[in-house]
């Protein structure tokens, strides 16, 4: 190994580790409002890839047809908690907004030459397309259990998961896809050629990044969501809604896993079933923070990145192996310095 290759490959790690920082981020949000272990996190990705590829390639997208039957069962499910507790007319209003809102994609993706437009287009009809799974999955799986343990809740997501991978492989097929770049441009840097797509990742992932910080720092809606995090029952005694709480971090989970599979669908070919490594990866950013830590998670997540890119130089049979091996010390580690309470004998 030479400086120039050590260069290229830290390049490689800094922009998947931009990527695995977003899903740790969102990991890290989802479980401290909520106690969930967002597993289907990995499915916005390879969702989020898909469908840009598939617009772009002129090809029918049928995950909006998955949109609607969740947007069903979620009407459904509102309508049987209406008869338990009858509310006013706003909830029919909304529910018929739900169900008009992924016929409505239907009719512009059939209808547009979806293959033409430009594509920061393509991009805005993917998260209009993906993003509002989000809120639904929290409705139809996680709200009715939302006072059930961590492990029914682990449970819940596995089987989320499971199922999401195979309506994916429904939706899009076995075969793999990769999207345009977004611009075909380099930059020399002395002895680095830095990709454009890689300048777009990080520079994308960073902006959201920051992003994120503001809505949490500066906006109601976002000091809310961590008074959620922080004390949720104090967040409940204070009038903050549990609900609305679940459902705007899937919604941010789900924009942050659908953008982040925009950014890489250029740089690698995704299947129905990528997500779920990449936001493994992700998930091992935030252990390292400790699943309570957003900047360790973040730092941990380029770490993760930066191991993965000079483990395929060394041993590239072994990267993924070495890359999970990070958990061990880590959560040795924790264990050393957490304090354990011992159970009395009754």
């Amino acid at each position: 190994m030479n400086a120039q290759i050590a260069l290229i490959l830290g390049q490689d790690g800094i922009t998947n580790g931009a990527i695995y920082a977003l899903l740790a981020l969102s990991i890290l949000l989802v479980f401290t409002v909520t106690r969930v272990l967002f597993i289907p996190q990995g499915e916005f990705v390879a969702f989020g890839a898909l469908t840009m590829a598939a617009l772009q390639a002129g090809r029918p997208v049928l995950l909006v047809w998955l949109l609607f039957a969740f947007a069903v069962a979620e009407a459904a499910a509102d309508l049987m908690a209406r008869r338990k507790r009858p509310g006013r007319s706003r909830g029919l209003w909304r529910m018929a907004a739900k169900l008009a809102y992924p016929l409505i994609l239907a009719a512009l993706f059939y209808r547009l030459p979806v293959a033409q437009l430009p594509m920061a287009a393509q991009a805005l009809l993917t998260l209009l397309l993906v993003v509002p799974m989000g809120p639904q999955l929290y409705r139809l799986f996680y709200q009715p259990i939302a006072s059930a343990s961590t492990l029914v809740l682990l449970i819940v997501s596995i089987a989320v998961h499971l199922a999401l991978v195979g309506l994916g492989l429904l939706a899009f097929g076995a075969e793999g896809a990769r999207s345009a770049p977004f611009s075909e441009a380099s930059l020399t840097l002395g002895p680095l050629n830095v990709n454009s797509q890689a300048l777009w990742v990080v520079a994308v992932s960073a902006l959201l990044i920051i992003v994120l910080y503001q809505f949490f720092e500066r906006s109601m809606y976002g000091k809310a969501l961590r008074a959620a995090a922080f004390n949720r029952l104090g967040a409940r005694l204070m009038g903050i809604s549990p609900v609305f709480a679940g459902k705007a971090t899937f919604f941010l989970a789900a924009l942050i896993g659908t953008v982040s599979g925009i950014l890489i669908a250029p740089i690698t070919t995704m299947y129905f079933d990528s997500g779920f490594m990449v936001s493994l990866k992700g998930f091992v950013g935030a252990i390292i923070g400790g699943l309570v830590s957003y900047p360790l998670a973040a730092a941990g997540a380029v770490l993760v990145g930066l191991i993965e890119a000079f483990s395929s130089f060394w041993a590239s049979a072994y990267k993924e192996i070495i890359v999970f091996t990070l958990i061990i010390p880590v959560l040795l580690w924790r264990s050393l310095k957490s304090h354990h309470v011992e159970e009395e004998d009754e």
